[in-house]
């Protein structure tokens, strides 16, 4: 028996109210009108300094060659979610992701469902390369 989940997709992303959130090649109607219902800091494209969430689609080794860039423009304790296909539809494996994050100083540490055709895998700075409060 396939278990179900009921928690609402922007808890699992850990998005909360007031957080400033960036969308980046995602293209998603659905998710958008939860996150504008959640917080009315939302950017599309380039994230803005000191950005709490990225939400990243990449579903190529190409695309994954912008974390560099969007980790420079998180917080300290910030997130960014790499959004990508999953099952047969997948261009990429976790491991490519896990891989580019580790080339980018960053670390994997939460994987959570995005929707019936997705996956999302957060990535962080390391907690001993963050700045010092």
């Amino acid at each position: 028996m396939e278990r179900v989940y009921t928690t609402p997709r922007l808890d699992k992303l850990g998005i909360r109210p007031g957080m400033r959130v960036a969308v980046v090649d995602l293209e998603d109607a659905a998710f958008e009108a939860e996150l504008r219902d959640r917080t009315h800091d939302v950017t599309h494209g380039e994230p803005l300094p000191d950005t709490d969430v990225v939400v990243f689609a990449a579903d190529s080794h190409e695309a994954l060659g912008r974390l560099p860039a969007l980790r420079e423009r998180i917080v300290a304790n910030g997130a960014i979610w790499v959004v990508s296909r999953k099952g047969k539809a997948a261009t990429i494996r976790d491991v490519d992701v896990m891989n580019a994050a580790k080339a980018a100083a960053l670390v994997d540490n939460k994987v959570a469902s995005f929707d019936e055709a997705r996956t999302s895998l957060r990535l962080v700075i390391h907690v001993a390369l963050r700045p010092a409060r």
